[in-house]
C-alpha cells in the first residue's frame, strides 16, 4: 500500500511543479501574419508594433510573458476558452467586444482603405458597382464594406488571413481589397503590387484584451500604465515609426507568403535534379500541338533552375504517378499545383507558397444549381486526393451530397457533360480555362480558398532543392517576372500558346496531334512486341514445369501462375516501379529508379507469362495421353518423346489462344499508364485534357486500336494457316 501511495504521490509531483514553475507566466496570443504589426520575418521569428509594444509593457511591469501565434480568430477562442490570458493582436475596440473582453486604452488609431493592383486603380466607392472585394473576416474592415455594399452594389468575399487575401487580389478572384491602412501600406513597401486611391475611413483603434471578469483584469491596468509611460518618453510613436515609415528597410520579406529574401542562391548537390509533374492540369501544366508541356508550372520551375544555377530534367507522369515517383527515389522534387496539406507535410517538405488556390463549383449552362443547398441529393465531381475533394468531405453532411471522386480532370468532365454527375468541383483557374476551351459549363457560386500550392520534396530529402526553389521564387516575385507567368496563363487577354488549327473536328485533331499519336503508338506497339516477346519464353518454361514428372517443379509452376495471376495487373505494375525501389532503398539506403517503360515491360511480361502458362499447360493436356505413353513404351525418352511428338501437335492447338494473349497484352498496354508511361491511351488523355474534345479523341483511339489488333489478328491467322 504504501508504494502504490508513493508512486502516486511521484506521479502528482511533476504535475504539481510544472504549474507552480509556470505560474507567473502570462501567456499572450496573437495574429499569425498581419504585418506590420505581427508576422514571421526571414530570421523566422515574429516581429512588428504588437510585438515590441507588448515586450516594452513587459519589461516595464516585469512581465515574465510566452507568446504564441494561432492567428486571430483562434487567439479570439484561446482566450474565452482560458487557453491564454491576454490577446495582443491588432484588435479593434468595439461595444459588441467590450461585452466580452476587458480592454485597455487603445495605442493606435487606424483607417481602412480600398487597395486594388496598380493597374487596375479604383478612386471612387461607385465604381466598385458589380466588383468582388476581398477582406479578412471578423475585422473592422468587414463591418465597414457590410455597411455599404447595397449602396454601392459590390459583392463580399471574406478570407481567413491576408496573405489568401492578397494573391487573391493579384490573380484576379477579387478585384479590390479592403484592409487596414498600415498594412497596405506596408505591403507596398515590401514591392506589393498594391495602389491605394481612396482615402481611408477612421474605424476605430486597437488595444490590448483579457477575458472579462478573469483573474486576469490587473494586466489591463498594467498595461495602461505602461502604456501611458511609453506615451510620455516617446517610446509609443518610435516603435511604430519603425514599422510604418516608408523609409523602413530593416524588413526583407518580398512577399506575405514567401519567408525568403530576394538576391539569394544556394549551391546544387546535384549535377542533375530530376522534377516530377501532372501530365494534364491546365493552366499549371499541360501538353501544346507541339507536344512540348507548358503552364504556370513548367514556365516556373524552368525559371528558377535558370536562376539558380542548376540543371533539370522534367517528366510528366501524371499527380499520383509523380507522387509515388518523388516517394520512391526515381524523382526528386514535384511541381504539380499541388497544394499544401498536414496529411501531405507528414511525407514531403514544402517551399514556400506560389499560388492560393481557390476551389469552385462547376455545372452545366443549362443547370439550376445556384448554391451550395441546391445539391442536396446530387452527386459532385472532383479528382482523388486534392483539396477540393477534402472541402467536398468536410462539408458533406452539411448540404446532403453525394461524392463522385475521379483520377483525372478530363474523365470528370466528360461525366459531368454526359449527366452522370450533376456539378465538378476544381481548382478555379482550371475550370475556368475548361470553360475558355469551350466547355458549357458556368460557376454560380464563389470561389472558396482551399490553401497553397507549393514545390515538394521526399521529406528529409534534397534540402538544397528546397533552399534553391525558395531563393528562385523570391528572385522571380522581385524582378516581376513571377508575375509575367502568371498573367501569361491567367490573365484574360492571355496570349499563351493555344493551337493554330482547329481542334473541333476529327480531321483538325489528327492534323494537329498526329505526331503525338504516332509517337504514343510507337510506345504502345514496342511495349506490346517486347512484353509478348519475353512472356513467351517465361511462360513456355512454367507451362512445361507444369506438366514435368518432377513435383516439384510442378509446384513451382502453380506457384507462380497463381500469385501472378493474383495481383492485378496496374498493382503489379506499380509495385515493381514504385514498390522495388522502395524496398531496395530501405535496405540499402541507395536511391534505385526503374524506368517506367522498363517496369511496364516487366509487369506485362509476367501478367502474359502467368496465362501463356496456362495456355501451354493446356495445349500439352489436350495431346491424348496414350501417345505418350506409346512413345515412352518404345524406349524414347521423355524429352525426346516432348520435343517429337507432344510439342508439334500441341502448337496447333495453342497458337490461337497465343493470338488472343497478345491481343489482350496489347490492350493492357492503357492499364500499365498508371505509373506515367506516356503510351497511345495516355497520350489521348494528354490531348483531351488541352482541347477537352474527349469525345471525338477517344473515337480516334478507338479506330488506332481497332486497325492495329486488326492487321495483327489476320497476321497471326496466316501465319496459323502456314503452320497447319
Amino acid at each position: 500500500m504504501k508504494k502504490k501511495i508513493l508512486a502516486f504521490l511521484l506521479f502528482l509531483f511533476p504535475l504539481f511543479s510544472l504549474g507552480y514553475v509556470n505560474a507567473d507566466t502570462i501567456k499572450i496570443v496573437s495574429d499569425t501574419a498581419y504585418a506590420p504589426f505581427e508576422f514571421k520575418d526571414t530570421d523566422q521569428t515574429y516581429k512588428g508594433i504588437d510585438v515590441d509594444i507588448i515586450n516594452k509593457v513587459a519589461e516595464i511591469k516585469g512581465w515574465n510573458i510566452q507568446m504564441s501565434y494561432p492567428g486571430f480568430d483562434a487567439a479570439v477562442n484561446a482566450v474565452q476558452a482560458g487557453q491564454a490570458d491576454a490577446i495582443m493582436a491588432g484588435m479593434t475596440k468595439t461595444k459588441e467586444r467590450e461585452n466580452v473582453f476587458t480592454m485597455s486604452d487603445t495605442y493606435y488609431d487606424t483607417k481602412v482603405v480600398i487597395a486594388t493592383t496598380k493597374s487596375n486603380k479604383i478612386t471612387k466607392y461607385e465604381e466598385l458597382n458589380g466588383k468582388t472585394v476581398g477582406v479578412k473576416n471578423g475585422t473592422a474592415a468587414q463591418r465597414f464594406l457590410e455597411s455599404i455594399k447595397d449602396k454601392y452594389g459590390f459583392t463580399i468575399k471574406t478570407f481567413d488571413t491576408g496573405d489568401l487575401m492578397n494573391n487573391s487580389l493579384s490573380t484576379g478572384s477579387v478585384n479590390a481589397i479592403m484592409d487596414d491602412k498600415p498594412v497596405i501600406e506596408y505591403a507596398i513597401n515590401q514591392g506589393q503590387d498594391l495602389s491605394i486611391n481612396m482615402d481611408g475611413e477612421a474605424v476605430g483603434s486597437f488595444a490590448f484584451g483579457v477575458k472579462k471578469g478573469s483573474k486576469y483584469e490587473y494586466l489591463v491596468t498594467e498595461f495602461n500604465e505602461a502604456l501611458a509611460q511609453m506615451k510620455k518618453d516617446g517610446s509609443l510613436d518610435k516603435i511604430i515609426n519603425k514599422w510604418t515609415s516608408s523609409s523602413k528597410t530593416n524588413s526583407q520579406v518580398t512577399s506575405l507568403t514567401s519567408t525568403t529574401s530576394a538576391g539569394q542562391k544556394a549551391t546544387p548537390v546535384k549535377s542533375k535534379y530530376v522534377i516530377a509533374s501532372d501530365s494534364s492540369f491546365a493552366p499549371f501544366v499541360f501538353q501544346n500541338s507541339s507536344n512540348q508541356y507548358i503552364g504556370i508550372d513548367m514556365d516556373l520551375i524552368k525559371a528558377i533552375a535558370e536562376d539558380q544555377g542548376f540543371e533539370i530534367e522534367i517528366t510528366n507522369p501524371g499527380f499520383d504517378a509523380a507522387i509515388n515517383a518523388v516517394q520512391s527515389g526515381q524523382a526528386d522534387g514535384m511541381i504539380a499545383g499541388m497544394s499544401v496539406t498536414d496529411a501531405r507535410k507528414e511525407t514531403f517538405d514544402f517551399s514556400d507558397s506560389y499560388y492560393t488556390a481557390n476551389t469552385i463549383l462547376g455545372v452545366k449552362e443549362s443547370s439550376t444549381i445556384s448554391s451550395y443547398e441546391d445539391l442536396k441529393g446530387k452527386t459532385v465531381g472532383v479528382k482523388n486526393g486534392t483539396a477540393s475533394q477534402t472541402f467536398l468531405t468536410e462539408n458533406q453532411s452539411k448540404y446532403g451530397y453525394k461524392i463522385k471522386t475521379f483520377a483525372d480532370g478530363s474523365s470528370m468532365y466528360d461525366s459531368l457533360n454526359t449527366g452522370s454527375i450533376d456539378a465538378v468541383m476544381d481548382d478555379e483557374p482550371v475550370l475556368k480555362y475548361s470553360i475558355s476551351q469551350g466547355q458549357k459549363l458556368k460557376t454560380p457560386i464563389e470561389g472558396t480558398p482551399i490553401g497553397e500550392t507549393a514545390f515538394a520534396v521526399k521529406k528529409g530529402s534534397n534540402p538544397e532543392l528546397i533552399e534553391m526553389f525558395n531563393n528562385g521564387l523570391a528572385n522571380l516575385k522581385a524582378s516581376g517576372e513571377f508575375q509575367k507567368i502568371l498573367d501569361k496563363y491567367l490573365a484574360t487577354d492571355s496570349t499563351s500558346e493555344s493551337s493554330t488549327v482547329d481542334e473541333t473536328t476529327i480531321l483538325g485533331l489528327l492534323k494537329n496531334n498526329y505526331k503525338q499519336l504516332l509517337s504514343g503508338l510507337g510506345i504502345t506497339l514496342s511495349l506490346a512486341l517486347i512484353s509478348f516477346a519475353i512472356a513467351i519464353v517465361i511462360g513456355i518454361i512454367f507451362g512445361m514445369f507444369s506438366v514435368s514428372p518432377y513435383k516439384s517443379l510442378r509446384i513451382i509452376s502453380e506457384i507462380f501462375v497463381d500469385v501472378i495471376r493474383g495481383i492485378p495487373l496496374m498493382i503489379l505494375a506499380a509495385f515493381i516501379f514504385w514498390g522495388i525501389p522502395n524496398f531496395i532503398e530501405s535496405i540499402t539506403g541507395q536511391q534505385s529508379p526503374i524506368n517506367d517503360f522498363v517496369a511496364g515491360t516487366i509487369a506485362l511480361s509476367l501478367n502474359s507469362a502467368a496465362y501463356i502458362a496456362e495456355i501451354v499447360r493446356g495445349g500439352i493436356k489436350a495431346v491424348p495421353i496414350g501417345q505418350m505413353e506409346a512413345s515412352r513404351s518404345l524406349g524414347i525418352s521423355y524429352s525426346k518423346t516432348m520435343r517429337k511428338i507432344v510439342l508439334p501437335q500441341a502448337t496447333k492447338l495453342m497458337l490461337p489462344n497465343f493470338v488472343n494473349q497478345f491481343v489482350i497484352a496489347l490492350k493492357d498496354t492503357t492499364i500499365v499508364s498508371a505509373i506515367g508511361l506516356v503510351e497511345l491511351f495516355q497520350t489521348g488523355k494528354i490531348i483531351i485534357a488541352r482541347n477537352y474534345q474527349s469525345f471525338k479523341m477517344y473515337a480516334i483511339l478507338a479506330v488506332f486500336y481497332l486497325v492495329i489488333i486488326t492487321l495483327l489478328t489476320r497476321l497471326a491467322k496466316r501465319l496459323e494457316k502456314r503452320i497447319q
